[in-house]
């Protein structure tokens, strides 16, 4: 038992087994062979390793951004002047990555809590049954006191009076100046894999050349400081058509890295996109078109309280941080070199199945890859194997008994000697 196992252990640990091979002499299979193999080469080259850098790892970057509008804007509505600044037309006004410039706008003015007829349209009726009192309509702007107006032919309600007329929109948008407006975004990065922190403001982009630059996809691809108008315009859309009813814009910060260069070489590139609608679309009576909300500015006027109600069309804007960065990494490369290994059998695979069912010789290379075993062949083989063992031994015993038979005669040399004359 011992000897079994210590051959066992003999030939697991000291020996070598190998698959066994046929070399076959076919041009049609060679072929395929080989075009396969190739096929699979420039996969693992061209894809994994050139195209997808498979040799690399990956991160993507925590991010923090901060934006800043300038720009002052003019409007004169019936005889009234207004000028409007950052803190009028910015919402919200903390500078955060999402937010919306003003561009065109209804105002309500000296509105108080009251009575008073609802919007022609609204809750039309024709006698105080058809204005339910106590009741709302999503439409309204207030709770129906139960009281039909003759005179409008529409129905009383308890709301902010006078209520608001919102179904003229101005056009031209009253705020086109905002195309001149300017926007200056600072965002940074951390790659926490690779340790590794940068900011837009790179090398070279001081406050100097903030104050005289302008963003330029060709010239100035890197200056952080944008007009609305190329933004707009580079999004592909119209800024006074997406000014009048209101629009949003994604603008996208791209880091892509490569760190197996120096860190320096890894830049943002800016990229703008409509984020609400397409700019071929013509359609006019497309649902919810547009951007818009309203706010409110309340006060007090002889002890009661008032409020202008503002609805603001404007073009919202999403700052959005888009990273990926890559650094080699033996880990990944060594997974990528045996995926692509393995993937070689493939050809073996293919080959074998056009050897052994396709090809007219078929059978011959069956015979020639495998090797067969007949049941009572074995048999017989074992038993001859055993008859031969039992006819050794007895003839290695037999030997024995006659070298004990024999007398112990001294060596005829010893002892001898030879007379040298």
């Amino acid at each position: 038992m011992k000897n079994q196992i210590t051959s066992a252990l003999s030939d697991f640990f000291f020996e070598y087994e190998t698959p066994r091979q046929v070399l076959v002499r076919n041009r049609r299979v060679g072929v395929v062979c080989r075009l396969i193999q190739l096929g699979v080469l420039v996969y693992i080259i061209g894809w994994v390793f050139i195209y997808e850098k498979g040799y690399q790892s990956t991160d993507t970057a925590v991010s923090s951004v901060l934006t800043k509008m300038k720009g002052v804007g003019y409007t004169n509505v019936s005889g009234s002047e207004t000028v409007w600044d950052v803190a009028d037309y910015v919402f919200p006004s903390q500078g955060d990555s999402s937010f919306v410039v003003m561009t065109n706008y209804i105002i309500t003015e000296g509105q108080k809590m009251g009575k008073c007829p609802e919007l022609t349209g609204k809750h039309n009726c024709t006698s105080d049954a058809d204005c339910v009192g106590g009741s709302f309509k999503r439409t309204g702007h207030g709770e129906m006191t139960g009281v039909c107006v003759n005179k409008t032919q529409t129905c009383e309600v308890l709301a902010w009076c006078p209520v608001e007329d919102d179904r003229t929109i101005p056009k031209p948008p009253l705020l086109i100046s905002a195309e001149n407006y300017t926007l200056f975004i600072r965002n940074s990065v951390t790659f926490p894999l690779f340790g590794v922190t940068r900011s837009n403001l790179v090398e070279g982009i001081d406050s100097n050349y903030i104050g005289k630059c302008l963003f330029d996809p060709k010239k100035e691809p890197l200056c952080p400081i944008f007009k609305l108008g190329d933004i707009v315009k580079l999004s592909g859309f119209s800024f006074e058509k997406l000014a009048q009813e209101g629009g949003a814009i994604g603008i996208v910060v791209d880091w892509t890295c490569n760190f197996d260069v120096d860190v320096k070489h890894c830049k943002p590139e800016y990229n703008f996109h409509g984020l609400y609608g397409n700019p071929s679309e013509t359609d006019g009576t497309s649902a919810s078109v547009g951007y818009n909300f309203r706010y409110a500015k309340h006060y007090m006027e002889d002890k009661i309280p008032k409020r202008t109600l503002l609805k603001v069309f404007g073009i919202r804007f999403d700052v959005i941080v888009k990273s990926l960065a890559r650094k080699f990494d033996i880990i990944p490369t060594l997974t990528a070199i045996g995926s692509g290994v393995g993937i070689f059998g493939v050809a073996t695979v293919v080959c074998d199945l056009v050897l052994l069912y396709l090809l007219p010789k078929r059978e011959f290379y069956k015979n020639m890859k495998f090797k067969y075993t007949d049941t009572q062949t074995q048999q017989d083989n074992e038993s001859i194997d055993l008859d031969s063992n039992t006819y050794y031994t007895l003839e290695a015993n037999s030997r024995r008994a006659q070298d004990k038979d024999k007398p112990n005669d001294p060596d005829p040399e010893a002892g001898s000697t030879e007379n040298e004359k």
